[in-house]
């Protein structure tokens, strides 16, 4: 799947999740409607104008047939116990609605639905921002992106850098004492803390520092400086710790 395709998808995500999220938390305006107040129902009553009522399951919500034909609704406020004898006193046809039976599994998944969308979406970004790797867990977040080639693969020497022969015969000693730390440290010799390389893109820079660890015969990091930048503080930096971490276990 292309970049458009993936970021079509994660978009039509984002806007499902919403949606779940916003009917679920959104009032109910059908269940919150009343034609009367239960007060003017009451009055209705003992003046003989209601002919049928259905009573819901939850004991509150009233549906209503005046005698003139008309219909409407109203809810109480709390279980009236006096209802029933006033409906019976005013011979009132009385429906009411079955109990619900309990808990059912269907009601479980779909009261939980958008919590387990908004957690499963949560997820599916930290991955996202994470690069997505198979073996990557929520604790990787700040670990170093930085692709391992060690002795065995890395496979570019001076010979295949062309031109830059200034700057191979500066690095050369570099290559002398990462081969054999030992002779110059004998000497009191110290390897520099780092070599910083600076070109305009694309001329060689990453194949010159390849070519460092291959005539060496020592492992190489390689990074981009865009994995070291993230939308949350502090994880370029902790990325760059945990690559220096890396690096040291590996030095020849």
């Amino acid at each position: 799947m292309n970049d458009l395709g993936k970021n079509l998808l994660l978009w039509v995500v984002v806007a499902a999740v919403l949606m779940v999220v916003f009917q679920s938390f959104s009032p109910k305006l059908g269940a919150a409607d009343q034609d009367i107040v239960y007060s003017q129902f009451v009055q209705d009553v003992d003046s003989g104008r209601i002919r049928k009522v259905d009573i819901a399951s939850n004991e509150r919500t009233v549906k209503f047939e005046r005698t003139d034909g008309s219909s409407g609704t109203t809810t109480a406020p709390v279980r009236d116990k006096d209802l029933i004898n006033d409906l019976i006193t005013h011979k009132v046809e009385i429906n009411q609605a079955p109990p619900e039976s309990g808990i059912s599994f269907w009601s479980i998944v779909l009261n939980f639905l958008p919590v387990l969308l908004i957690i499963g979406f949560w997820l599916f970004m930290m991955r996202q921002m994470q690069g997505g790797g198979a073996g990557k867990g929520a604790m990787s977040f700040g670990k170093s992106r930085a692709k391992l080639l060690n002795e065995d693969q890395s496979k570019v020497t001076f010979a295949d850098v062309a031109g830059c022969d200034e700057a191979k015969e500066e690095v050369s000693e570099l290559v002398d004492f990462l081969r054999d730390p030992g002779r110059f440290q004998k000497l009191g010799g110290k390897i520099p803390r780092g070599v910083l390389m600076v070109g305009p893109p694309g001329t060689g820079k990453t194949l010159l520092a390849r070519a460092i660890a291959g005539e060496a015969k020592v492992p190489f990091f390689s990074i981009s400086g865009s994995d070291f930048v993230e939308m949350f503080v502090g994880v370029g930096a902790s990325r760059v710790r945990d690559m220096f971490e890396q690096a040291k276990k590996h030095a020849p």
